[in-house]
């Protein structure tokens, strides 16, 4: 997907860009790569694959109709290279984005992101996602919590949904459909005062590939167990 592509393709969903959000995209694009030689941020480098696989893929976030506002407050547990909220951020500027990672090379290459993008309402946490649910100034503060991760519906839901304000939503961003997944993780769902709502399922522009959003809304608080200590989750999940 070339940046023209890219324009177009957002406009047929709604989402304008101006000049200006464009040039940040371009230069988002120069950072990853130049970064990417010295941190693993990602094996996604070549132009037309991050326009679609990274920064298209992570704005079909606000296909979540229900759940997705300009102005809300929004927590992506786990960015790495920033995905989906620093895309989500430069197409929606109003959105205050939280940024959790446990990793610091990466919090450092998103501060210079930021800044190079001239980004504003982006806070960065270099933490776990363990202590930062527990951190009672984070614990149930955010409209969004988000995750494009690798882990299982029942470890994300342990890490996220504490995070979600009441009625506020959760939103997995998986690559397949993931009925198994939600099946597995309706205990854990269940158990952090979660509900699920509904899996959007939606396609990569030209091509084949699947993605879906995995809605779930906060009904009601998380015990104060949860989340469990650092590595807990992943290593005893609940089933």
């Amino acid at each position: 997907m070339k940046p023209e592509q890219f324009k177009a393709q957002l406009a047929q969903i709604g989402v304008e860009l101006s000049d200006k959000q464009m040039q940040q995209y371009a230069l988002y694009h120069e950072m990853l790569v130049e970064w990417n030689e010295k941190i693993n941020l990602t094996a996604i480098t070549e132009q037309e694959e991050v326009y679609l696989k990274h920064f298209y893929d992570s704005i079909m976030l606000s296909q979540a109709k229900e759940v997705f506002q300009e102005n809300i407050s929004m927590c992506d547990v786990g960015a790495g290279a920033g995905f989906p909220s620093i895309p989500l951020k430069i197409a929606f500027p109003n959105l205050e984005v939280t940024i959790v990672d446990s990793l610091n090379k990466r919090i450092k290459f998103l501060s210079e992101l930021a800044m190079a993008l001239e980004l504003d309402n982006v806070h960065l946490y270099h933490d776990r996602a363990e202590t930062f649910g527990q951190n009672k100034n984070f614990r149930e503060s955010f409209d969004l919590v988000t995750a494009r991760a690798v882990a299982r519906l029942n470890i994300l839901s342990e890490l996220c949904i504490p995070l979600v304000k009441k009625d506020g939503y959760f939103v997995a961003l998986k690559a397949a459909k993931s009925e198994e997944e939600i099946t597995e993780a309706k205990k854990a769902i269940s158990m952090m005062g979660g509900k699920f709502i509904e899996e959007i399922d939606l396609e990569l522009p030209g091509t084949e590939d699947r993605r879906n959003l995995v809605v779930i809304q906060k009904k009601k608080e998380t015990p104060k167990k949860f989340p469990r200590k650092p590595g807990t989750p992943n290593k005893q999940p609940i089933l």
